[in-house]
């Protein structure tokens, strides 16, 4: 292939000042040979120069090249950088934290409920504040190792772009032809340090503090403790009128026929067989117990005072709405109910008495059959407000145990 055939022949054309000669022809190296990927002089690309027929390109003209991908190369590492630093400022300092948080509230919650039950369960207190210590120092050393980890990272990309910075700076376009291996390796490498993901592994796992004979024998002593159990009535203003309130004020028998002498209030059910506690709870520990036996249609459970009392709706119906979270039993079937989601419950048995705890600083909700000493359910959520125990009745009778 002639130089023709190649593009015009080229003439005197951009390039470094004076410097080193090509050591063929002691002209100077103003020409980049595309082909072997070095500086070259006008004799290199003429006929019988060895550089004859290449594709030829001005010295300038590739150090420009070179240049500008220097400078994009240099603005990704900025941004990289900055995206590291915020989050080594701002993410691990907050998983730190809160690690440290959750590890100290779920240790407080490990010895509140392994102090009603010390005599029977130290070792499994002792098992459990290890497991705790252990996932407190897991995810602690996880942080520091990220922290580590970033920090020689910010480090390398510094090194890099620093050097990277001086060549651009401090080099001549030959100087800088010559070194372009060595760009791009800087390049590659700093595009090996991957930009900083969302890990679990910096995440305290709470349930490190949960355990099932934990949770039995603690239920067992609220439910079993006179402290634990709550001296709960009901507020007749609430009544449904489909409902008969005892004069305790703990025992609802249900009316299938609507009483005409119930005066309407805004504080009372129209429609669904409800009714509500005159007293709420928004911190600390409480427990009561339903006498349930003689009833096959029934919801114990809690709910907030903003449960709607009026209409047909699902607005005021348990378990449907977001007011409301219970314990029910249709027949043979029982379930627990939240805002219109039923998790469907396999029970041997029918409770002849339900058990409910309601643990507002662990944000937790439990029902519990004391006869055979088992955990019906058990639910986590964060409640927005004082909780007002509640019941539904639509066969027979229930009363609240004293």
């Amino acid at each position: 292939m002639s130089a023709e055939s190649a593009g015009p022949v080229p003439g005197p054309g951009p390039g470094p000042e004076p410097g080193p000669l090509c050591p063929e022809h002691g002209q100077a190296l103003k020409w980049f040979c595309c082909s072997e990927r070095r500086p070259v002089c006008a004799a290199c690309t003429e006929l019988g120069g060895r550089c004859r027929g290449h594709r030829i390109r001005p010295a300038g003209e590739r150090a420009e090249e070179l240049r500008n991908k220097i400078v994009d190369q240099c603005e990704r590492l900025q941004l990289q950088s900055a995206g590291i630093t915020k989050y080594m400022a701002e993410v691990l300092p907050g998983k730190n934290q809160r690690a440290v948080s959750m590890a100290s509230a779920a240790r407080e919650l490990v010895i509140q409920r392994l102090g009603l039950v010390r005599s029977l369960c130290e070792t499994e207190e002792q098992r459990l504040l290890e497991r705790v210590h252990g996932e407190e120092e897991r995810a602690h050393q996880s942080i520091l190792t990220q922290r580590v980890h970033w920090a020689e990272a910010l480090q390398k990309l510094d090194t890099i772009r620093t050097s990277l910075v001086d060549m651009l700076t401090h080099t001549d376009d030959l100087q800088l032809i010559q070194k372009e291996q060595e760009i791009f390796e800087r390049a590659e490498e700093a595009e090996g340090i991957l930009d900083p993901q969302e890990s679990k592994k910096l995440n305290f796992n709470e349930t490190c503090a949960w355990s099932p004979l934990l949770t039995q024998l603690w239920a067992t002593a609220a439910l079993g403790s006179l402290s634990g159990t709550e001296d709960v009535r009901i507020d007749e203003r609430t009544v449904s009128p489909f409902l008969q309130l005892s004069d305790d004020g703990r025992t609802l028998t249900f009316n299938a026929k609507k009483s005409k002498a119930c005066a309407d209030g805004p504080e009372r059910f129209d429609h669904w067989p409800n009714a509500l506690a005159a007293t709420s709870f928004q911190s600390g520990l409480h427990a009561w117990m339903v006498n349930v036996q003689n009833s096959c249609a029934y919801k114990v459970g809690v709910a907030l005072g903003q449960l709607p009392r009026k209409g047909s709706g699902s607005d005021s119906r348990l378990g449907h709405n977001a007011y409301s979270w219970v314990f029910s039993r249709y027949d043979q079937e029982f379930c627990f109910s939240h805002g219109g989601q039923h998790v469907p419950l396999g029970l041997l048995r029918c409770p002849a008495q339900l058990g409910v705890l309601l643990d507002l600083q662990a944000q937790e909700l439990l029902f519990y059959d004391p006869t055979s000493g088992t955990v019906l359910h058990t639910h986590h959520a964060s409640f927005p407000g004082p909780l007002f125990p509640v019941f539904a009745v639509a066969d027979q009778t229930i009363s609240i145990v004293h």
